[in-house]
C-alpha cells in the first residue's frame, strides 16, 4: 500500500516509530517527515496540551526523517490519551442497531426485520433532534407500537451513547493489522472522524478512525459492548491528526464526507460512504456530553464521532449481509484529513499490545526526554 498523499496547506501530528529508538512526535513539512520529539513536548498529548500547538507544530525544531513512506511503522497519532466513542450518532445506523438488537446477533434475521421495521422506526427518525419535545413525542408512539429501544433512547434522547473504545496505547495505526474477536462471525468496518480533545475540552484537530464492530456480539446484548469493541488491534487511528488552524476547522469536519472500500482476498469489493452533515448530534455537544465538571481527563482524549455505513449487501449468501473475511483491506479516505488503511485479521493473530503508558515513560526517560 501507498502512504496517503496529505494536503500540503495542513498542520499535520503523528506517531511514528523509529527502530532502536521508541515513539517519536512528528510532523509533515514539505512532504518530509519530521521528527519534533523534545523534552518539552515528549508526546503528542504534550503537544495537544500547549495554547499555541498550531504553531509549535510548525515551528519546532526537528530531525528529517525524509519523505513518508508506507513501510515506516506508523503508529496511532495518538499516545496517552483516552480512546472514547459515541454510538448512534445516525439515523440510518441508529435503525441497524435496533435491527441488530431485534435479530439477537442472527445475520439471516436481519433482512426480513430490516423489511418489517426498518422503513417504519426510520420516517419515524428523520430530521428529530435528540432530546427535543418532538423525539419524545416519536418516542411515546414507538412504545406504544412495541418498537421503542436502547438504542434509540441514545439515538434520540437527551443524553449521547459514549463508551470506551480501547486502552491508551493500544490503538493501531495506519499500514497496520485490525483485529476481529475470533467469536464473531457477523460484524463490519465504521468510518469516522476521531477529534482530539486536550484536557481543557478544546478540540484541537482531527483525524480519521476504523472502531471496528462485531454485529453479532452486540447484538445478543448492549452489556457486550466492550467485548463487541475493545479487543486486541479492534480500533484504529490515523494516518495523523490534522490540527485546527486557518486552512482547517471544525466546520470541515461538520460537513466531512468519508468514503470507504472494502478489498477482500475474495475478489468482493465493497464501497459505502459517512457524511457527517446528517450527524444527529453537533460534535461539540458529543464532546460536552464527555469532559467537563461531571468527567475530567487529564490527558485529555480521541473521540469517535459515529458513523452513518452499516452495510447490508449481501457477501456469502442471499439474507446473510456484509462480514468481513480475514485478509479484507479495509480504506477509509477524506479529501482533507487523508486515507486509513489496515487490513483484517483474528485479534488473537494481530502483534499483541505489549507497549503500555509505563514502557513509554521508561523509553522517553531513558531517551533524557522526562
Amino acid at each position: 500500500m501507498t502512504f496517503p498523499k496529505l494536503d500540503p496547506t495542513g498542520l499535520w501530528l503523528g506517531r511514528v516509530e523509529r527502530p532502536d529508538i521508541g515513539p517519536c512526535v512528528v510532523t509533515m513539512r514539505e512532504g518530509r517527515l519530521v521528527d519534533i520529539t523534545s523534552g518539552t513536548a515528549p508526546t503528542v498529548r504534550d503537544v495537544l496540551e500547549r495554547k499555541d500547538a498550531p504553531e509549535y507544530v510548525r515551528t519546532a525544531p526537528g530531525t528529517d526523517l525524509g519523505e513518508a513512506e508506507a513501510d515506516r511503522q506508523w503508529l496511532a497519532p495518538c499516545d496517552l490519551q483516552a480512546i472514547k466513542a459515541c454510538g448512534v450518532t445516525f439515523a440510518g445506523s441508529m435503525v441497524e442497531r435496533v435491527i441488530e438488537e431485534q435479530a439477537a446477533g442472527d445475520p439471516t434475521r436481519a433482512q426480513s426485520i430490516r423489511n418489517r421495521i426498518g422503513s417504519k422506526i426510520g420516517a419515524s427518525l428523520s430530521n428529530i433532534v435528540p432530546g427535543s419535545d418532538d423525539a419524545a413525542e416519536v418516542k411515546e408512539a414507538l412504545i406504544s407500537e412495541g418498537l421503542w429501544s436502547q438504542y434509540l433512547e441514545v439515538g434520540i434522547g437527551p443524553d449521547a451513547e459514549v463508551f470506551s473504545k480501547a486502552q491508551v496505547l493500544s490503538s493501531v495505526g495506519f499500514g497496520a493489522d485490525i483485529g476481529l474477536h475470533p467469536i464473531s462471525t457477523w460484524n463490519n468496518p465504521e468510518p469516522e472522524v476521531v477529534l482530539a480533545v486536550s484536557s481543557r475540552g478544546e478540540i484541537k484537530g482531527a483525524t480519521l478512525g476504523n472502531d471496528v464492530n462485531l454485529r453479532d456480539v452486540e447484538g445478543r446484548s448492549a452489556l457486550l459492548l466492550s467485548k463487541a469493541k475493545d479487543n486486541n488491534a479492534s480500533c484504529s487511528i490515523g494516518p495523523m491528526i490534522r490540527l485546527f488552524d486557518e486552512t482547517f476547522s471544525l466546520d470541515d469536519v461538520r460537513s466531512a464526507e468519508l468514503a470507504l472500500t472494502v478489498a477482500g482476498p475474495d475478489g468482493f469489493e465493497l464501497s459505502g460512504n459517512s457524511s457527517m452533515s446528517r450527524i444527529s448530534r453537533d460534535p461539540e455537544d458529543l464532546v460536552r456530553q464527555t469532559i467537563g465538571p461531571h468527567h475530567q481527563y487529564p490527558d485529555g482524549l480521541m473521540l469517535f464521532l459515529g458513523t452513518l455505513f452499516a452495510p447490508t449487501q449481501d457477501r456469502d449468501v442471499p439474507g446473510g449481509g456484509f462480514t468481513h473475511k480475514l485478509g479484507d483491506i479495509v480504506t477509509i479516505e477524506n479529501d482533507k484529513l487523508g486515507s486509513l488503511i489496515n487490513t483484517v485479521r483474528l485479534s488473537t493473530e494481530c502483534a499483541e499490545w505489549r507497549f503500555g503508558a509505563s514502557h513509554l515513560m521508561r523509553n522517553l526517560a531513558g531517551r533524557g526526554l522526562l
